[in-house]
């Protein structure tokens, strides 16, 4: 018998727009995320043999999955004409607001790049993953990929070749999480927005976004709390999360410096002081949905700005 080796990945999953920061902030949490096993294949090629945690959704042809259009990208910028078998493990529910779609190519990417030793810098590895948030979202916006791949607290300046750029976490910043248990579709909620802002909206975006800079190189918890506010996203979105006003009531309630839809939702972030005040906020909200909406939710505290993907194990198996 012939052993080959087989790479395990992890990718976490990100909150990304960050109130303010549409498209260009998000940051990476502890838990949870999916995890990508991939092997060298005899044949060329890419075949995802299975997939498991989504009730049987995603496909398993790699030209519609974001694991298989992700790894074909890759190695077609590499040059590399081998075959690849990968087994996709969902951590993250779909259509959560937590970075699903991103999470899947991005560990597959990890596992890839290890099995074959390619080397790939993680800029090549964001363009990869941006092809299939593509596919997956209808945009290749990089607020989920980047922070997914880099890990930390990004801000992401848009083009051909997004620019990351890594930002300082004050000591003690912890976000409460909660995910209704509802779905919203991350391309039906980028065309509810539109094309066009209101000018006044765009200069309050701007300033809440410059705000949140200084505030987290400063450590300021009183200028980030006044920044975290979307101008321009959430008016129009809050309306597909049931109970998401309320749930946002009760983090300020609690004392969470400032709450908001992460990425298109339906999950919703609240950024904190400490972990233990994060975990007062996060049953608040939890409670606030049940109460005002009858809707249920996981929640789950973490630190702001966990790493990004990684390599769990490598390991032979006979095949």
């Amino acid at each position: 018998m012939v052993q080959h080796q087989i790479v395990r990945a992890f990718a976490p999953a990100t909150a990304s727009n960050i109130g303010c920061g549409f498209d260009i902030l998000g940051f990476a949490l502890e838990q949870p995320g999916d995890e990508v096993e991939a092997w060298e294949r005899a044949e060329e090629g890419i075949e995802i043999v299975s997939i498991s945690g989504d009730a049987g959704r995603l496909p398993l042809d790699p030209q519609r999955n974001t694991a298989g259009v992700a790894v074909q990208a890759l190695l077609d910028a590499t040059g590399c004409r081998r075959g690849v078998g990968l087994r996709l493990r969902k951590g993250l529910p779909l259509s959560s607001g937590l970075g699903s779609s991103a999470a899947s190519g991005v560990a597959a990417l990890r596992a890839v790049d290890h099995l074959f030793g390619l080397g790939a810098p993680p800029e090549l590895l964001l363009q990869c993953a941006l092809e299939a948030e593509r596919v997956a979202c209808g945009s290749a916006h990089a607020d989920n990929a980047a922070p997914c791949i880099y890990g930390g607290f990004v801000l992401i300046r848009p083009g051909d070749r997004p620019e990351v750029i890594s930002l300082p976490v004050p000591e003690g910043l912890a976000c409460a999480m909660v995910r209704p248990h509802v779905e919203v579709q991350t391309r039906a909620a980028r065309e509810i927005l539109g094309d066009q802002v209101p000018l006044s909206a765009a200069v309050r975006q701007w300033s809440n976004v410059g705000g949140l800079m200084v505030a987290l190189f400063r450590s300021d918890f009183e200028l980030l709390s006044r920044c975290l506010h979307d101008a321009i996203a959430e008016p129009k979105r809050a309306a597909l999360v049931p109970g998401f006003a309320a749930a946002k009531a009760a983090a300020l309630g609690a004392g969470a410096l400032g709450s908001s839809l992460s990425g298109s939702g339906p999950s919703i972030f609240a950024l904190c002081t400490s972990r233990r005040q994060a975990e007062a906020v996060a049953a608040a909200m939890a409670e606030a949905l049940e109460r005002q909406a009858q809707v249920s939710s996981d929640r789950f505290v973490t630190t702001v700005g966990a790493p990004g993907a990684r390599i769990l194990a490598e390991s032979p198996s006979d095949g």
